[in-house]
């Protein structure tokens, strides 16, 4: 029994007890021994229990995976489901076909509409009679895409309820549409008439059509409020981002349930929206094929070509004159191609958004050129001035020519600069100040001893490309950085033209005519930048004295 009994029991004395009297410690600091499971049995009790846990887990997580796969499924198989109902509930049988001729002219009869326009048979026809929500008619030019968005929006004007847009990108490119629309519409519906000022048109039954533009990105807020049941875009293209055709599909709707609601673009390959346009029909499904867009809207894309014009394609004339064209705008304007921007140093320079009409500049805006001298190959020297509302960069003159000692070229940047109202600084090719095997003054001593004002230019040729190309996007305002007069022929010629270098395609190819393209890239990389308006008009009044550090340039 003394072998039962524990050793608190036996050596009491050596132990300390609580107030309940229980023995806790022994006086050395030990503490007694307890009773319990074997040594290591909890433990492995502990590990069995946590890979239990673990498979329980991980088996509950299979099932959970299984039955959302499951959910997905049926989702897809529902969604499936509606596209294909939606893709052949609007196919005609042959029996239908047949009667559309008599269904047209019932229609005629019931509204009281004439017929003032045929279409031509092929694309044309087939987007004046396309059943999806959404639909591009792009390719080649003059396949008759302009006068097939001016007529699509007619479908409807028996109605009181149907409202329809027509966009361009700006009011003065409206104007050919208007005209057009002169033509046709009061043919179509005697009694149409068209209020100038507000720009729409207002059919016998109320229908109206209104003619409006999106040349930057916050004129959709002209339309905030506004419910159309038709809106078109004539060259879509031209609309650099999305954002704006988006916000308007946002106001496609109508009250009347008899009217159906369409979305409606044209436009030819290239342009400064030719990306997202591509992306958004071009390439999410097949030419002439029904597809379903992320957005849940039913979409196509017909292909438009010059021979289906039998007006422009029958004499030959206007083919002539697109195949005289740069190979790439020969490609996008007469093929239709929509991939001939791969391999150009600037697909994104585009002659709607980059090039301007000239006009009367403010004589305090300032002004800088840049030069790149040749003899044997042209010299050419830019003129540039800085709009001091958004520091945007506009070309607005041009020299280039060939065999140009120093002292005639500046004679003749003299001669175009005599109506300006001082001498003009500017930037000129390094190259122009190295001797070239005599002792003579270089190239850029004689013109800098002339009278004009000039710097050595930064050569850097990637950096250079890479800021021409910053210079080209669109600004929030709708507007790039950069913009050339249409004077300027031979600078827009080379920007449109220029291919990338095989060897490095971070550069152009420096074998292609890039005089201009230099001079550009020479004056962008000068910075120049503005003075504040007390030394711009101290200028203007008189010269002062010139140093190479001029404050005009940025280095």
């Amino acid at each position: 029994m003394a072998q039962d009994k524990k050793d608190w029991e036996v050596n009491p004395n050596d132990y300390l007890t609580n107030s309940n009297g229980t023995f806790i410690i022994k006086k050395d600091g030990t503490p007694r021994k307890k009773g319990g499971r074997p040594k290591g049995s909890l433990n492995r009790l502990t590990e069995e229990v946590k890979v239990k846990n673990k498979l329980t887990k991980k088996l509950k997580d299979k099932k959970h995976n299984v039955d959302k796969l499951r959910r997905k499924l049926t989702r897809a198989e529902k969604s499936l489901t509606e596209q294909k109902k939606i893709l052949t509930e609007n196919v005609l049988t042959e029996s239908e076909v047949q009667k559309i001729p008599d269904i047209v002219q019932e229609h005629l009869d019931n509204t009281g509409s004439h017929v003032a326009f045929m279409p031509n048979e092929g694309p044309q026809t087939e987007f004046l009679a396309a059943p999806e929500k959404d639909v591009l008619y792009g390719g080649a030019a003059g396949g008759g895409k302009s006068f097939a968005m001016l007529i699509d929006p007619l479908r409807y004007c028996h109605k009181k309820a149907h409202r329809a847009l027509i966009l361009r990108r700006t009011m003065p490119e409206l104007r050919e549409l208007i005209d057009k629309s002169r033509e046709i519409y009061p043919k179509a519906f005697h009694g149409a008439k068209f209020k100038e000022v507000e720009k729409v048109w207002t059919f016998p039954s109320g229908a109206k059509v209104e003619f409006g533009f999106l040349e930057k990105e916050s004129d959709v807020y002209r339309y905030q409020g506004q419910a159309y049941s038709w809106i078109g875009f004539d060259e879509i293209t031209h609309l650099p981002t999305e954002f704006g055709w988006n916000y308007l599909a946002s106001r496609l709707r109508t009250t009347d349930p008899e009217i159906e609601t369409y979305l409606r673009c044209t436009a030819n390959p290239g342009g400064s929206g030719a990306t997202w346009v591509k992306k958004r029909y071009v390439e999410a499904g097949q030419p002439n094929n029904t597809f379903m867009g992320s957005d849940g809207l039913t979409r196509k894309f017909i292909p438009a070509r010059l021979a289906d014009n039998p007006f422009l394609a029958e004499d030959g004339k206007y083919e002539k004159m697109l195949l005289s064209l740069p190979p790439t705008q020969r490609k996008q304007l007469l093929e239709g191609n929509w991939d001939v921007a791969e391999g150009a140093a600037f697909a994104e320079f585009d002659v709607g958004l980059h090039v301007i009409p000239p006009f009367e500049i403010p004589v305090w805006w300032e002004r800088v050129k840049a030069i790149d001298y040749g003899y044997s190959a042209e010299s050419c020297c830019l003129w540039g001035v800085v709009n001091p509302e958004d520091k945007t960069l506009l070309i607005y003159k041009e020299l280039y020519q060939k065999g140009l000692t120093g002292e005639a070229l500046a004679q003749r940047i003299h001669d175009l600069e005599e109506n300006e109202t001082r001498s003009i600084p500017g930037v000129l090719d390094t190259a122009a100040w190295a001797k070239t095997g005599y002792t003579g003054p270089t190239i850029g001593e004689m013109l800098i001893k002339s009278g004009h004002k000039l710097r050595r230019a930064d050569k850097n040729r990637v950096a250079g490309k890479i800021q021409i190309h910053e210079y080209l996007k669109t600004t929030p305002s709708g507007r790039p950085r950069l913009q050339i007069f249409n004077s300027c022929v031979n600078l827009v010629r080379e920007l449109q033209s220029l291919p990338l270098s095989k060897s490095n395609s971070e550069d152009v190819d420096t074998h292609a005519s890039d005089h201009a393209y230099d001079a550009l890239r020479y004056m962008i990389m000068s910075r120049p930048k503005l003075d504040n308006p007390f030394e711009r008009m101290a200028r203007i009044k008189g010269e002062r004295n010139f140093n190479p550090s001029d404050s005009t340039f940025g280095y």
